[in-house]
């Protein structure tokens, strides 16, 4: 498909252009869940165990407030088809993790972990990181110590609270995803 192509898509109508921008909050009762509203759709989400943060600090479990663009998505290939989205997409391999040791030169950024080695796997048992899209929260610069490992993945079936990620069902994350870009923001607060 050409850029020409492309161009086309996009004027076709709404739904067949990435979403401008994503609102999070917490709902009234609860700070650890919350509502995910864009273009007319409204999700319920799980926040994190802290609530929504402004000061947001590793293993606080807040999810941090501000505006968020999203990278882009991981996903499970051997359980799931590649979904439809305008995001960059990857693969989760065995060895993909993430880094949380503040004091570490690959803080909040994936890596490669080798077999037996300890670290935060995206490869679970379960299915909480069948899809993630990574935000670009405490990016760039990254500040030691200011959160990490921040993404938008899979609800547990309570929805219980999450370590500070926004997480949701799995037909709420395709139908979300079908619509989110790179340049989609993310006001979470």
């Amino acid at each position: 498909m050409g850029s020409h192509d492309i161009s086309i898509t996009y004027q076709t109508g709404r739904r067949d252009r990435p979403l401008s921008f994503i609102r999070v909050r917490a709902s009234a009762g609860d700070p650890r869940r919350g509502w995910l509203t864009a273009d007319g759709l409204t999700l319920p989400v799980a926040l994190g165990r802290g609530g929504i943060k402004a000061n947001k600090r590793e293993g606080d479990g807040g999810t941090p407030r501000g505006v968020f663009r999203p990278k882009r998505l991981w996903w499970r290939a051997d359980r799931h088809v590649r979904p439809t989205t305008f995001l960059a997409v990857r693969a989760i391999r065995a060895e993909d993790a993430w880094c949380e040791d503040p004091a570490s030169r690959h803080y909040n950024r994936a890596i490669r972990l080798a077999r037996g080695e300890a670290g935060d796997r995206l490869r679970r048992e379960d299915h909480l990181y069948d899809f993630i899209v990574e935000i670009d929260h405490n990016f760039s610069p990254r500040i030691a110590g200011r959160g990490s490992a921040v993404f938008l993945h899979l609800a547990r079936v309570n929805f219980s609270p999450t370590a500070g990620c926004i997480s949701m069902t799995r037909s709420a994350m395709l139908r979300l995803l079908r619509r989110m870009g790179p340049l989609t923001r993310i006001v979470i607060g």
